[in-house]
């Protein structure tokens, strides 16, 4: 065998190889009941409590429900009491779990206190940091964005600073008692360079480099970290868009996202966002944030939220 049919072989191997490992990766996401089994009392051995944020709605409430529906109490945390109380009675007359609720505006920077002494002596077993804000409904650029320095002040306290403090104040408890489950909601806006997107973006790049770190720190400990970074979903963050094959419900977004909880350090909750992250990803960063890209994005955003306002005027 020569050298030049030495190479091409090794190159075929190693390509052939490559996509054998891809293949696996994907099986693992098509069936993680089979290769991340979770025994039936999995969540409630790590604690007696769950703690959700922004859980009056949306990926929030489905958590609050599914982690309730497994047998755990759930703390939910939200800026309106009367959506919380709401959501606290439908729990607990659902599962018979207790339900304990929190008021809290977490785009203000005052509210840790009064949460960390309404947790202090709750065994959290789950916390999901799921809330967060969009600049605006519609994207836009950075300096087109309404009231920019205000929204700048309110995306950072709720999208990264609420997320680094329900850590400080729920990972010691964890640490001590050598088990736990933080799930960190993430933005599959954040896999690739966002235009019209950049502040809520980047805010949840923090969030995937905090968790990844965390988990880093931590997995010692028995304490599972986890970033989930879902595209399409069906709340209000997104005007309740008609769903689709990439635009899922809450409820069954957070059914796949919790059967991939044993997955690895950042998964994207779905198998339909997964693909979707490999496609966009292998698109070229010129093509994604080029301002023709921009406009139609803005364009299509428009038209879907404006059908889902629509639709919501007429029922």
């Amino acid at each position: 065998m020569d050298f030049m049919e030495l190479l091409l072989v090794s190159l075929g191997s190693a390509i052939v190889f490559y996509y054998g490992v891809k293949l696996l990766l994907f099986s693992k996401i098509l069936y993680p009941k089979l290769w991340f089994p979770l025994p039936k009392s999995f969540f409630t051995s790590m604690g007696e409590w769950a703690v959700v944020t922004g859980g009056s709605d949306g990926i929030g409430k489905a958590y609050a429900f599914e982690l309730a529906a497994q047998g755990m109490n759930v703390v939910i945390l939200s800026r309106t009491k009367e959506k919380l109380d709401k959501i606290a009675k439908e729990i607990g007359d659902t599962t018979g779990q207790k339900v304990k609720v929190i008021v809290a505006d977490f785009t203000e920077e005052t509210v840790f206190d009064e949460i960390e002494n309404n947790l202090m002596d709750l065994k959290i077993g789950v916390l999901v940091n799921n809330v967060g804000i969009l600049p605006t409904l519609i994207p836009s650029k950075f300096l087109e964005t309404p009231d920019l320095e205000k929204a700048i002040v309110r995306v950072i306290n709720c999208n990264v600073k609420t997320m680094a403090k329900m850590c400080r104040i729920t990972l010691p408890g964890m640490e001590n008692r050598g088990k736990g489950v933080i799930i960190n909601i993430s933005s599959g806006t954040a896999c690739v360079n966002a235009s019209i997107y950049s502040l809520y973006s980047s805010s949840k790049v923090f969030v995937e480099t905090f968790s990844q770190a965390l988990q880093a720190e931590y997995k010692d400990k028995g304490i599972i970290i986890q970033t989930v970074a879902p595209f399409g979903v069906s709340t209000n963050l997104s005007g309740y868009q008609r769903t689709n094959m990439v635009t899922i419900t809450a409820e069954d977004f957070v059914k796949t996202s919790l059967q991939h909880i044993r997955a690895g350090d950042k998964t994207y909750g779905s198998v339909c966002h997964a693909v979707l992250a490999w496609i966009l990803q292998s698109i070229p960063h010129q093509i994604l944030s080029s301002e023709a890209m921009q406009i139609r994005l803005k364009e299509y955003v428009k038209k879907r939220i404006a059908a889902a306002s629509a639709r919501t005027s007429t029922s």
